[in-house]
């Protein structure tokens, strides 16, 4: 979607979008290395960082976050700064905070936890699943991972199977690899 599609479905889709009034969800894309990931960054922090398709995760946001929703470099270039600099290996953890407003209540327990395994490691669904309480939970516990609205920057990435195989991504098997590569380089170059 060309951002000239972008203003046009916020338009009809965001009645209160006006264009120069910043809006309550700043909404936009990121190109990187894994391709295009959809923005969405709300008072609170960022709620999507997405792999799904731009209208998928503009409807998500609507219907789960709020409806004036627009562009908004200011909000957004932050974000694409700290996504760079986490591709070239130069950043560790995002100062971003992060709004989990389209998770559910049990994914975000899960995702909070997640957030917590550190850079350039790993961690099993097993192992998510006892610190939280529920060791035999793991469909749910791989289903929120699954669903994690916050792709990258809340790393489920670093969830891998017990066997040591990297599982299921939303971005895809390759991107998840490389995601853990890039923290497992950095990491060994003590960067």
């Amino acid at each position: 979607m060309a951002s000239g599609d972008l203003d046009a479905l916020l338009r009809v889709t965001s009645p209160t979008y006006r264009g120069e009034t910043p809006p309550d969800i700043a909404f936009g894309k990121y190109d990187g290395a894994l391709g295009q990931l959809v923005l969405a960054v709300t008072g609170k922090g960022i709620a999507a960082c997405s792999f799904e398709p731009e209208n998928d995760v503009f409807e998500l946001v609507t219907r789960h976050v709020g409806r004036f929703i627009g562009p908004d470099p200011r909000r957004l270039d932050p974000v694409r700064r700290e996504l760079d600099a986490y591709f070239s290996s130069r950043l560790r953890a995002f100062a971003t905070p992060v709004d989990l407003a389209l998770a559910t209540p049990f994914a975000r327990t899960v995702l909070q936890k997640t957030m917590a395994v550190p850079y350039g490691t790993t961690t099993t669904l097993e192992a998510i699943g006892v610190s939280i309480g529920r060791p035999r939970a793991l469909r749910a516990i791989g289903n929120a991972l699954a669903s994690n609205p916050v792709c990258v920057i809340v790393p489920c990435h670093r969830v891998v199977r017990e066997d040591g195989t990297i599982g299921d991504y939303a971005g895809g098997p390759a991107a998840k690899q490389h995601l853990l590569n890039v923290e497992q380089r950095a990491a060994a170059a003590g960067r």
